[in-house]
């Protein structure tokens, strides 16, 4: 069974990234799996290939209809049967579906965890079932940002289907949720494959104090300084949606906004017009995003500070789901701060979500590569700044700060791993607090090695070694610091560490404007020599209109005929033969055959 060749002939690509092909064969064995990768990493090739592999057909549960409809047509475009079974269908519909399921002619079936429910002693118990893929898992676990109810009943899978492998995928879940996905689905000894959370094409900046109208006229300027490229803007309250999306339209350009509050056909209508092209902007809570596969996203903004980094890092990962450059910016102020607090505190879990909150703050007011403390969020430690952060275009004044980095992990090892930082700063300062003489760290060797550093400097510090992966915290375990194997390089000397200057009168600066350029890099193309070649900008805008043309006479969004990199890839390489078109990245057989003679046909004019 060559999955290679499956990936070639429908998804056009002649190899898989890292974990894909070792996931696929850990499902084809029977076995169960647990996928944490990034947004636009991949995940849903780990069970198409699968899917289409393996006699029957593969169930996926996914949240939402839109998804599972931009799913369905994506897969369809590339000449894989798939259909989803859900509400929207009517009673015609469903029979077609049923029919295709109990023929085994459907290789994969959508479903939302409620239907999958109502069906296991229906439909699905008489059809071939390949595999379960339970789509966006991180929703089963209450530990996780977006835990939804619904899911909490899948656990029963594997009694009712026993010989049938599960593969849960999420592209963002913590320790705790991890470790919750496995027990709520009842995973049998399941292989764990986690993807770097790294997308080095996603620019990272963080604008603090900015007033409600600076925001505005800055976003303005933004958008109209890139008027081809769409985007989404994220805001903490419904107003908040409406009066921006107002102020946007006032100014001549193309948004809508999207809310809870809005009917769902009014969200359905806007989520279209986003997806079809037929908007530029969609100013949104977010209760917008999850259900969206656009892939040619090239920026996501934050009106607001979001409530995790969880949040966050999954709104911002719906800008450049292509692989191509794209921008992202959060504002944050004290007010955000306030109000998000508020929420925590209202919620069933406060003191996690306070915990959360607190790490997203830490994110925002930063002195250090933004890439570095997003990734160490994750259990990822990056040795090196990322050069794709405002913190790195305007880096601070650093210092050796190897001797303060040892004092502080030494009381932490000292302790036992038993202390929460607020102890920490206690025994470095040499505080007799309670807590420090009731486990007596009064006697141990480093207290009070730090007590020329100031109290507020010390958070200061500890804070820069936690987002540098010095230490984690177990929010399960009383937020207690653990040293990482990073950390423990620099307590036994095998490494040195800098820290930044603390000058607490700066304030965030603001990344430069760059141009946006994509590297293709150099592809091998029978009768073309291999180059890496000058994209053409005006043979770039006729393939985006061809495309919109193509997507227009199918009814479908113009990124599932193909994306902006499909797009860059033939504006630079510029194929004049089906043969050449077939050999871009992307491009598949079904699309070389469908689409390939227009597309040749207009790049031959401008070759």
């Amino acid at each position: 069974m060559d999955f290679t060749e499956i990936l070639k002939t429908y998804f056009g690509y002649g190899s898989f990234r890292p974990h894909q092909e070792e996931i696929i064969q850990t499902i084809v064995k029977g076995d169960d799996c647990v996928v944490l990768m990034p947004t636009g990493g991949g995940k849903s090739v780990c069970y198409q290939v699968p899917a289409i592999a393996l006699p029957g057909t593969a169930v996926v549960v996914s949240p939402l209809i839109s998804l599972m409809k931009d799913q369905v047509e994506a897969l369809r475009a590339n000449g894989i049967e798939a259909e989803a079974l859900n509400s929207v269908n009517d009673y015609a519909a469903d029979t077609i579906i049923r029919r295709k399921c109990m023929e085994g002619s459907l290789k994969l079936l959508y479903m939302s965890p409620e239907k999958l429910l109502a069906e296991i002693p229906y439909l699905l118990k008489h059809i071939s079932i390949s595999l379960f893929a339970i789509d966006e898992a991180h929703c089963i676990s209450q530990w996780g940002h977006d835990f939804r109810p619904e899911y909490s009943q899948l656990g029963i899978l594997h009694q009712e289907f026993p010989g049938v492998p599960i593969m849960a995928l999420t592209a963002t879940a913590d320790k705790i949720t991890r470790h919750d996905i496995v027990e709520q689905l009842k995973l049998r000894d399941p292989r764990f494959f986690i993807s770097s959370f790294d997308r080095p094409n996603l620019s990272l900046s963080v604008k603090r104090g900015y007033t409600g109208k600076e925001k505005d006229q800055f976003i303005m300027n933004f958008i109209k300084a890139r008027p081809l490229d769409a985007g989404i803007v994220y805001c903490l309250s419904r107003k908040s949606t409406e009066k921006l999306c107002k102020y946007l339209s006032g100014n001549g350009i193309r948004a809508t906004v999207y809310h809870a509050g809005l009917t769902p056909q009014e969200r359905n209508q806007a989520q279209e017009a986003f997806k079809q092209d037929n908007v530029q902007v969609v100013c949104a809570t977010i209760a917008f995003g999850m259900g969206i596969d656009k892939g040619n996203v090239r920026w996501v903004i934050h009106y607001n500070m979001p409530k995790s980094m969880e949040g966050f890092y999954q709104e911002i990962g719906r800008a450049g789901r292509d692989g191509a450059p794209a921008e992202t910016v959060l504002f944050y102020s004290l007010a955000d701060i306030i109000q998000l607090q508020q929420f925590a505190k209202d919620s069933g879990q406060q003191d996690i979500n306070m915990d959360k909150l607190r790490r997203m703050q830490e994110y925002a007011e930063s002195n250090v590569c933004r890439r570095r403390i997003l990734l160490n969020y994750f259990g990822e430690q990056m040795d090196h700044d990322c050069g794709n952060c405002d913190v790195c275009y305007n880096p601070p004044t650093r210092f050796d700060g190897t001797r303060y980095v040892q004092m502080a992990l030494s009381a932490v090892k000292r302790a036992d791993e038993q202390i929460r930082t607020s102890t920490v700063i206690e025994i470095l300062r040499g505080i007799p607090s309670p807590t420090v003489r009731r486990h007596q760290y009064d006697s141990l060797k480093t207290f009070g090695v730090g007590k020329e550093v100031s109290t507020q400097d010390w958070q200061d510090y500890l804070l820069q070694m936690l987002q540098m992966g010095f230490f984690e915290i177990a929010y399960n375990e009383g937020n207690k610091v653990r040293l990482t194997p990073s950390g423990a390089d620099v307590l036994y000397g095998r490494k040195q560490a800098e820290l930044c200057v603390i000058d607490r009168s700066t304030k965030a600066t603001a990344m430069p404007k760059r141009h946006l350029h994509l590297e293709i890099p150099s592809i091998s193309i029978p009768g073309l020599p291999q180059t890496h070649g000058v994209e053409d900008p005006k043979l770039f805008e006729a393939l985006r209109a061809l495309r919109r043309q193509c997507a227009e006479e199918e009814g479908f969004p113009p990124y599932i005929v193909f994306s902006d990199k499909v797009l860059h890839s033939l504006a630079t390489v510029k194929p004049t033969t089906l043969e050449q078109f077939g050999f871009i990245p992307g491009i598949g057989e079904h699309k070389r055959q469908k689409y390939g003679q227009r597309f040749v046909s207009l790049i031959s004019k401008y070759v």
